[in-house]
């Protein structure tokens, strides 16, 4: 049994194809949600609109909406799957930083050229892992963004701004399984820590892979979120 539609949301400065080789290994139905909204809310709005019966699928900064989404309604969905994905960031001092540091980038994101802002964000040590032919392959999404709708987003669903939410995983019973890639030491322990927290999740750790192992071995995700999906029914 296939087991429920699936929904893939992407991440942070990504199309709605940049799950296209994990969704073609799938048997159907499956829908990349291709964002109109560039805000927190206006994101959760559309997963909540597009994913009612959903496995949701989510990456990176996609993967934290997918999981607000789903603690925030529960019911709504069949299931999760996040990829390179953490909950939260608990200490307050090291939260407030990165909301600092993340509104200094989104000001300088939402003035400079989509040129720069792309060949900045390529060069992030997250990113040294994969090769150039992947690099330069999601290139043209990267630039077919408008970079004042990509500050508003950092502003308002980046990790700094985001309260942590592993004290509600204690209590979310939604199926849940977290993928990291092997080489990506702090959400490979993220993964790790939601699996120990919510009562129905499950870590895989996919090798020879870093921050986007959906990128870098997408049989191998689709084949973890295939059998995922056929447990549940």
């Amino acid at each position: 049994m296939t087991g429920p539609p699936v929904l893939f949301v992407p991440g942070f400065m990504q199309p709605a194809g940049a799950w296209a080789e994990v969704a073609e290994r799938l048997d159907p139905p499956t829908t990349l949600l291709d964002h109109r909204e560039h805000s927190f809310e206006g994101r959760i709005d559309e997963i909540a609109a597009a994913g009612s019966g959903a496995l949701l699928v989510g990456y990176s900064l996609g993967g934290r909406l997918a999981l607000r989404a789903a603690l925030r309604d529960p019911d709504r969905y069949a299931g999760l799957v996040t990829v390179g994905v953490t909950a939260g960031i608990e200490d307050p001092v090291e939260r407030s930083a990165r909301a600092e540091a993340d509104d200094r980038l989104a000001s300088w994101i939402e003035a400079a050229p989509i040129e720069d802002i792309v060949a900045v964000w390529e060069r992030q040590p997250l990113f040294a892992d994969q090769s150039e032919a992947l690099v330069e392959g999601q290139r043209p999404g990267r630039l077919a963004q408008d970079p004042v709708e990509l500050a508003r987003l950092l502003r308002t669903a980046g990790q700094g701004v985001l309260e942590p939410v592993w004290h509600e995983l204690l209590t979310f019973r939604l199926p849940t399984l977290v993928i990291a890639g092997a080489r990506d030491d702090g959400y490979v322990r993220a993964a790790k820590q939601i699996a120990d927290t919510a009562p129905n999740a499950k870590a895989q750790i996919v090798e020879n892979a870093g921050h986007a192992p959906q990128l870098q071995r997408p049989a191998e995700v689709a084949a973890l979120i295939a059998a995922f999906r056929s447990a549940l029914g």
